[in-house]
């Protein structure tokens, strides 16, 4: 699949600190990864998402704050695609309340290394985004653990912004917990057993 060999080519670039090949590789992964999906009749809703995650992938090739929210907002209009795709399946009260405790815990650990105009911004992206991850346990394991991934994905991205030490090749672990988040929600989401057609 081209998606997978873009992705590839993505996270080899960032283990050799090739940072043109990840440029060149980034931009791709989701349009290809769509492209899969929209040939396995995906719903559009789900496009969508994944498209509204490709914005975010190119906003955040710039380093620049106006960029990053940029990113952080276009995530935000996918998750929300994603959260109305899931619909109102009956989710595991006891993993909500593992989730809600670890979106408290970590947006008040972060909360004062993070620049003061992002404190806001992140805490709110930070509520969508475990509601979504939550959210997408309801469908199964495989987009569960799709949604579990997207936010630690994001979590590692919002460490690297409070400036806590981070894993060697941190850009490596955000890109490889990402495309897997991904792919795990676009296939888990449907799937026979998720119900989506």
């Amino acid at each position: 699949m081209a998606f997978a060999v873009a992705a590839a080519v993505d996270l080899g670039s960032l283990l050799a600190g090739w940072h043109l090949g990840h440029v060149i590789a980034k931009p791709l992964l989701m349009p290809l990864l769509v492209t899969h999906m929209a040939t396995r009749g995906a719903p559009r809703l789900l496009l969508a998402a994944l498209l509204f995650g490709w914005g975010g992938d190119l906003a955040l090739l710039f380093d620049a704050d106006i960029a990053f929210l940029v990113g952080m907002g276009s995530f935000a209009v996918g998750h929300v695609c994603y959260l109305v795709l899931f619909g109102k399946r009956p989710a595991n009260p006891l993993l909500g309340g593992a989730y809600l405790l670890a979106l408290l815990g970590t947006v008040a650990l972060l909360w004062s290394d993070l620049p003061a105009d992002l404190r806001i911004p992140v805490a709110g992206y930070s509520l969508l985004l475990t509601a979504m991850a939550f959210r997408a346990g309801a469908l199964g394991l495989r987009a569960g653990i799709g949604g579990a991934l997207f936010l630690l994905s994001d979590t590692l991205i919002a460490t690297g912004v409070a400036e806590w030490p981070q894993l060697p090749r941190p850009d490596f672990w955000i890109m490889a917990t990402y495309l897997a988040a991904q792919y795990l929600l676009a296939t888990g989401s449907t799937t026979r057993e998720a119900g989506v057609r």
